[in-house]
């Protein structure tokens, strides 16, 4: 059966109808829009993530080399991510290799929140020279950055 529509007494519908679906549907609209915001700033989340990984590797690899000097790492992390994140990168000797921290903000839609920052850690083994010795014991351990 059809639901009746409530009329005037003129045949027409009244315009308290009118106002109540105007109002359902903004109230759907915000909801729809709410849900959008949510999975794109979910998005965003596992985007940073994926990128912290990236960066971490990056320079974990470029701290490893014996030609790197100084803080040469950080400027291969930072390359290795997208240029609109800022990431942060810190080393630790570990004897064998180097394990690199990259820490990235994770930006957020609306400015109210703030998620964090994504981090990652990641070891890759000293480079080594043909004589067996590993390259930054050979030629002298640079120090620890924070």
């Amino acid at each position: 059966m059809r639901a009746r529509r409530t009329t005037a007494s003129n045949g027409r519908s009244s315009r308290r109808d009118g106002g109540q679906a105007a109002l359902e549907y903004v109230g759907v609209v915000t909801l729809l829009l709410f849900v959008a915001l949510a999975a794109l700033q979910l998005g965003i989340v596992a985007y940073t993530v994926q990128q912290a990984g990236t960066g971490a590797r990056a320079a974990a690899r470029a701290a490893t080399y014996r030609e790197t000097r100084g803080d040469s790492y950080q400027a291969a992390g930072q390359a290795a991510i997208s240029g609109w994140l800022d990431g942060r990168f810190s080393e630790t000797p570990t004897g064998t290799g180097i394990e690199v921290t990259a820490r990235v903000h994770i930006p957020a839609l609306i400015p109210v929140f703030d998620f964090g920052d994504a981090t990652r850690s990641v070891t890759m083994p000293l480079d080594t020279l043909p004589g067996g010795a590993q390259g930054s014991q050979a030629q002298g351990a640079q120090g620890v950055t924070k």
